[in-house]
Order: structure tokens, then sequence, then C-alpha cells
């Protein structure tokens, strides 16, 4: 299926390793919550729900990144799962080894896009 491009927001609103930003994505006919962090200088989206149990990761809107000073993980804020930012694995907690779900982001001209179905 064919799918279109719509944007999220703007390149600025991401800084990095910090604030994400939450959003709605169609994906097979249905409205699922999904968010975008920066790591590494890159737009990372995923489905917001936890690998172990279908829950929303963010412990306060928007915020999907560990508490440490480093927050170099993405946490789950009801299991305390642990996801690395660049691809979503599980690298700790209750996740047993599922995952995050990515979701295909671009950047350019400095906005950020996602592709959804049509």
């Amino acid at each position: 299926m064919a799918g279109r491009e719509r944007l999220i927001c703007a390149a600025s609103e991401l800084p990095e390793q910090g604030r994400g930003v939450r959003f709605e994505l169609s994906r097979s006919g249905q409205q699922q919550a999904a968010f975008v962090v920066r790591f590494d200088g890159r737009p990372r989206a995923f489905l917001n729900q936890c690998g172990h149990v279908p829950v929303e990761l963010d412990w306060q809107e928007g915020e999907f990144f560990d508490h440490s000073r480093s927050r170099l993980y993405l946490i789950c804020s009801t299991h305390g799962a642990l996801y690395h930012p660049a691809s979503g694995q599980c690298v700790g907690g209750r996740c047993a080894g599922r995952g995050l779900i990515p979701v295909p982001v671009v950047e350019r001209d400095g906005h950020v896009y996602v592709m959804e179905d049509q």
C-alpha cells in the first residue's frame, strides 16, 4: 500500500536527547500513538507502546529518555524497561527482548515528516 508524508514538527522542536514530540499515526487503517526524539543528530520515531505491555512510555508528556544526567535510553514509565534510542532494541527491564516498533521519519528543510498509510 502506498503511503504519504505528513509533517510532525519543526526540527528545532527536537533537542538532542531531550523532550520528544508525540503524534498520531495511521497504520493499517487505525490511528496509533507514536513519538519522535533526536538521538545521534537524527530524528528517531517509534510507536508509543512498551514492548512488554502495550502502555505508553512517556512519564510526562514528551519525556521519553531516562532520568539520568546522560539520558542514554528511552524508558517505559510503567515498567522501567530500557530501549536504545537509535534502534528501539530492548536493553534492560521487563521487555523480554521485545523492542519498540520503529516508524519511518525523515528530516528535510528544517522539518520532520512521517510516512503513513493513505
